[in-house]
């Protein structure tokens, strides 16, 4: 078999697919797929979609849970040198009607209980000519949308391998909400997103790849059996399925979050590895461990990854108190980004706001002024940015692309993460949080990563969004809005404020409470701040 070795996608799928066959790729339910069985039916969809005019360049949405199907078509798509699309399964309708038309969608593959939905937009989108419906077993009414089934789709082709040549040009999109404005589609080329986020670099060493074989033969020793928790529709899932691919490793998904049905599929499955966003995903994990753990056998369990949002310290230990011998990651990056650092937490760390992390391959921090790279131990904060394997911008939206991807002062092409951090000396990374959530209260900046950091170690709390609020005299003052834990009686602000003045500076800590039934966040874990601020303005 000859390969083109530009670090296309699914040239580097196919390389793994035929070095690994027969070893068990995803795990999802109860439908299991080998490597061959995915790229066999991944060829099907391929040559279906192809059939449907479908072709280099065209853009097909992906709308559904987690699901072989989900996956079965990232590679059908890649396959065509096409560029599927993530549709968030939360968005209401005017979102929803944005996105597919923003993205000029041409196909889409939706789970049939988002039919209705798409129904209701669907006369909107002129661009639109093929749905493809997998059926979830919700038998919900399809209307009068012309639709295949999806298994009816793939038994009428051919499963062989007979695409044309592919491009590490290729592109790859993913459509980001942020946490304000509309979603955006961040457009990566495969080789470039390769290196950034699918396994490119080599971790121990920090040497780049020469050849797709040289990341494939990474798991010639054996397979791993990984679980990502987030959903599919969010880059860090997409990014876990992909890069375990490359090595031939296993994947293990689940339809939504559950975190006693997390520990019962690690033990079932003897997941090694667990990709988690934050304190969202982790803070009900350890609960529910620290019920039922004492009936599992999850003795194959040994590293934790997190990754998008903050993952306390306080939860971090609680995690070390039942596995002492456990591996713990946390990762930063963005959409934009790519991942910009690393680093192994260890028990009783103290933590400045976000992680310190080991910077990854071209991440720097800009002073935001001058936009030249900060000296390590400089005492400006910056931001965290990188050059190298980054974006090419935003589809469809110049003015965006021209905030985020800049020129820097020296010459270099950038990608801001809008993170905010200090180069420390050793030129580890500081992360203290989003310069656009930075609260500037009596001329101080104060990052709510590190104030929610220091309120969630308070015993009582179970979860807290740190906004501002409007206040005469300072400008802006701290709010936290907490989600009290079962079975504790609700904490007082000065109980708060005492607590957090054991971690943090005096004029961090909360000046105002707002106590609430539940904190929303995204289904990826990051905090909504837009509700935040909307519960704090309506509140205080």
């Amino acid at each position: 078999m000859e390969y083109h070795m530009q670090f296309n996608l699914a040239d580097v799928f196919e390389l793994a697919v035929d070095t690994y066959p027969d070893r068990e790729y995803l795990v999802a339910g109860e439908e299991r797929r080998t490597y061959r069985e995915m790229d066999q039916r991944a060829n099907q969809l391929a040559h279906h979609l192809a059939r449907q005019g479908i072709g280099v360049g065209d853009h097909v949405g992906i709308y559904a849970y987690n699901c072989v199907e989900w996956v079965e078509t990232l590679w059908a798509v890649f396959k065509l040198r096409a560029i599927w699309v993530n549709i968030n399964y939360r968005y209401v309708e005017q979102e929803l009607a944005y996105v597919f038309k923003n993205a000029d969608l041409k196909a889409v593959v939706v789970a049939r209980q988002f039919i209705p939905r798409v129904e209701h937009v669907i006369d909107s989108l002129p661009l639109l000519q093929h749905t493809v419906m997998i059926e979830d077993g919700s038998n919900v009414d399809v209307g009068e949308i012309d639709t295949i089934d999806y298994e009816a789709a793939l038994a009428a082709e051919s499963e062989a391998r007979d695409f044309p040549p592919r491009s590490g040009d290729d592109l790859y999109m993913l459509y980001t909400g942020g946490t304000t404005g509309m979603p955006k589609g961040v457009v990566w080329r495969h080789r470039d997103v390769f290196f950034a986020l699918g396994g490119g670099v080599d971790q121990t060493t920090g040497e780049l790849a020469k050849t797709p074989m040289d990341v494939v033969a990474r798991g010639a020793g054996g397979a791993v059996t990984m679980f990502p928790l987030a959903p599919l529709m969010h880059g860090a899932s997409q990014w876990a399925v992909m890069g375990r691919a490359f090595e031939g490793h296993r994947v293990v998904l689940a339809e939504k979050f559950d975190a006693q049905e997390t520990w019962r599929l690690i033990e079932r499955e003897k997941v090694n590895g667990l990709f988690i966003t934050g304190d969202a995903m982790a803070r009900p994990l350890i609960e529910v461990y620290r019920e039922i753990g004492a009936t599992l056998d999850v003795s194959s369990f040994f590293l934790l990854a997190s990754s998008a949002v903050v993952f306390s310290q306080s939860v971090k230990d609680q995690f070390f108190e039942y596995f002492p011998s456990l591996v713990l990651f946390d990762s930063i990056g963005s959409s934009e980004t790519g991942g910009t650092g690393i680093v192994m937490a260890a028990k009783g760390q103290e933590m400045k706001g976000g992680p310190t992390v080991t910077p990854g391959n071209g991440a720097i921090v800009l002073d935001s002024e001058t936009l030249l790279p900060l000296s390590p131990g400089s005492p400006v904060v910056g931001v965290v940015a990188r050059s190298g394997y980054i974006p090419l911008g935003y589809y469809k939206d110049e003015e965006k692309t021209a905030e985020t991807f800049i020129q820097g002062t020296n010459g270099t092409r950038y990608a801001i993460s809008g993170d905010s951090a200090l180069f420390e000396a050793d030129g580890s990374i500081t992360m203290l949080g989003r310069g656009s959530q930075c609260i500037n209260s009596g001329g101080e900046k104060i990052f709510p990563e590190e104030v929610d950091s220091a309120v969630k170690s308070h015993p009582a709390i179970y979860d807290v969004t740190v906004t501002g609020v409007p206040d005469e005299r300072w400008g802006s003052a701290v709010c936290a809005l907490i989600q009290v834990r079962d079975g504790h009686s609700t904490p007082t602000l000065e109980s708060i404020q005492d607590h957090c003045r054991q971690v943090i500076a005096g004029y961090k800590i909360p000046r105002r409470l707002v106590v609430v039934d539940e904190v929303v966040r995204s289904p990826s874990g990051k905090p909504d701040y837009r509700w935040a601020s909307e519960m704090a303005c309506i509140e205080c």
